[in-house]
């Protein structure tokens, strides 16, 4: 179960793959989608943050501010990053602390096994810091589109 929407998004102050820090507060006025995800440079998670990469510039168009966060160390990032030309940081959440708070760290099976990951997890969180929207239990392909879809237009745009 994910947090609710119209609830205030919990704060963050996370590193990048560079070793710049994000807070949530730093995107005030701006929309952001924070997307949790398991593992750098594994199939699922290849084709979601390409997803979100392909859709870039609608996004910045928008206005939209994107922030991929998993586990993975700052250097197993920057390599996730630099081998498919991500133009979003990804946010390093080693502990799982964040991932905590937003209610995307969990139980979950492969192979008839179970074990604690990252459950895949989006939150669209508006200009003053509520969460707009969540998605949860994330299909990678075709979910940027999801996301971008949800993302309130000034009337006319």
């Amino acid at each position: 179960m994910a947090l609710q929407e119209g609830t205030q998004a919990p704060e963050f102050n996370l590193q990048d793959e560079a070793g710049k820090y994000h807070r949530l507060e730093d995107y005030r006025g701006r929309y952001v989608v924070l997307y949790f995800y398991p593992k750098d440079d594994t199939s699922g998670c290849t084709v979601e943050a390409c997803s979100f990469r392909d859709g870039y510039g609608d996004y910045a168009r928008a206005g939209v501010v994107i922030l991929g966060v998993s586990p993975d160390t700052v250097k197993s990032h920057a390599r996730f990053k630099e081998k498919y030309s991500l133009p979003f940081p990804l946010l390093v959440d080693e502990g799982h602390a964040i991932c905590d708070q937003y209610l995307a760290w969990g139980k979950k099976k492969f192979m008839g096994k179970e074990y604690y990951g990252v459950l895949r997890t989006t939150y669209l969180i508006d200009p003053q810091g509520k969460i707009a929207r969540v998605f949860e239990n994330v299909k990678p392909a075709g979910h940027s589109q999801l996301v971008l879809e949800a993302v309130p237009r000034p009337a006319g745009a």
